[in-house]
């Protein structure tokens, strides 16, 4: 089949995010999630920073790479980010992790965005060596694309500084040109990183439109028919199929460098995994990468 090596490369090493309440969920899919996956574990409202722990253990005991997001704009206080990081390295062995802004509209403490929490050198201290950070194929709603990109070099120059390997991991999209055309526009800045596009996992039509709406992305009606889905047809299901087979026929490694995907698994982790694997079989990939 035309594209299977590049389909299977895309495929391969595959990431799925999390919550702290999600550690039962993983658990049951562990079988069809391969040892060494990376997982991020999200940094939500309302979760204690002993339940984030305690699921980045979790994931490293079923064989896993937990990537705990830290949310700046959430945290209250330099000694917050501190006991987190040292209960991270104590109790997880951690030396991976994801920086974000977060969503409160103001800072609840001392850092008001992503570069400000790396820039107090913290990570390092507390042995973080990989740090992943946002990207927007799309743009941001509350933020101007000159903003963000100066701040996505800055992060980089910051990162690099300190010793850290990084990896940019992008909000998740239906639609592969917007997403490799961003890509592009990464390298040819001079940013030479690993990206990880954001890809929705199976789901409804009404679950899809949602968190498109609540994280702005773009899905009008002829983006959700490219993407294999109607929208007047709301309970149907579908997985991004379409849209890894058109990423995996524009991709050109040359061009676009180390790019891998990262599942939002919107309908379930299981179906999420399922998916993955039927996926793989359907273009003669190895199962499990």
């Amino acid at each position: 089949m035309p594209g299977t090596n590049k389909t299977c490369g895309l495929i391969d090493r595959w990431s799925v995010e999390i919550t702290a309440k999600d550690a039962d969920r993983l658990e049951e899919a562990a079988a069809l999630v391969p040892p060494g996956t990376k997982v991020p574990v999200t940094f939500l409202p309302g979760e204690t920073f002993e339940a984030r722990v305690a699921t980045a253990r979790r994931v490293r005991e079923l064989g896993f790479v937990p990537i705990p997001h830290i949310s700046a704009r959430r945290l209250h206080s330099e000694a917050e980010l501190r006991d987190f990081l040292a209960a991270l390295r104590r109790e997880v062995g951690n030396d991976h992790c994801f920086v974000v802004a977060g969503d409160p509209p103001e800072p609840l403490g001392p850092y008001p965005d992503a570069l400000s929490l790396i820039r107090s050198g913290m990570l390092a201290e507390h042995g973080i060596k990989r740090v992943g950070i946002s990207g927007y194929p799309e743009g941001h709603a509350d933020i101007g694309n000159d903003k963000i990109w100066q701040a996505t070099r800055d992060k980089r120059d910051l990162l690099l500084q300190g010793g850290h390997d990084f990896a940019i991991v992008t909000q998740f999209g239906f639609n592969a040109a917007p997403m490799l055309a961003w890509v592009e526009q990464v390298r040819d800045a001079g940013i030479d990183a690993t990206i990880r596009l954001g890809i929705p996992g199976p789901a409804s039509v009404k679950r899809l439109l949602g968190f498109a709406a609540r994280c702005g992305v773009a899905a009008s009606a002829s983006v959700m028919a490219k993407y294999g889905l109607s929208v007047t047809r709301l309970l149907s299901n579908a997985g991004p199929d379409r849209l890894v087979e058109e990423l995996a026929e524009r991709f050109d490694p040359a061009r676009h460098g180390d790019v891998l995907l990262h599942l939002y698994p919107f309908g379930g982790l299981r179906a999420t995994a399922e998916w993955v694997r039927d996926f793989q079989a359907r273009h003669g990939c190895a199962i499990g990468g």
